[in-house]
């Protein structure tokens, strides 16, 4: 599968990166802003894009939602530090999934597998 990574902080942008890739998914490119996340999603189409909820600037939720209206079948799913998915609002963007930070490497794979495959 094809992932793009977006998160604003770089040390976990990067070993995110290195872990997906190592169990043998593509990583089209890691980038660290909203905005830069939009353009990095408009020259890849990648498969899915793991996005942190709250980047500064153009955060991850106004990323998503300009991703989701130029492509509704875009699939991206946040990843915040944000203490419960409950706590964030009711209206995530057009995001199919959320994992909460410090991500569980096994509820990643889980999601990724979940992608994969005739359903996915």
């Amino acid at each position: 599968m094809r992932l793009l990574i977006a998160d604003d902080e770089r040390g976990f942008a990067a070993a995110l990166a290195e872990v997906v890739q190592s169990w043998g998914h593509g990583v089209v490119e890691v980038v660290f802003s909203g905005l830069g996340a939009i353009r990095a999603y408009q020259r890849h189409r990648p498969d899915l894009v793991l996005m942190d909820y709250n980047m500064g600037r153009l955060n991850g939720l106004t990323a998503c939602r300009n991703i989701v209206s130029s492509d509704p079948a875009a699939r991206i799913v946040f990843l915040s530090g944000v203490g419960a998915a409950e706590e964030l609002p009711g209206d995530l963007g057009g995001a199919v999934g959320f994992l909460r930070k410090p991500v569980k490497m096994e509820e990643l794979q889980q999601l990724l597998a979940s992608f994969e495959g005739p359903g996915g």
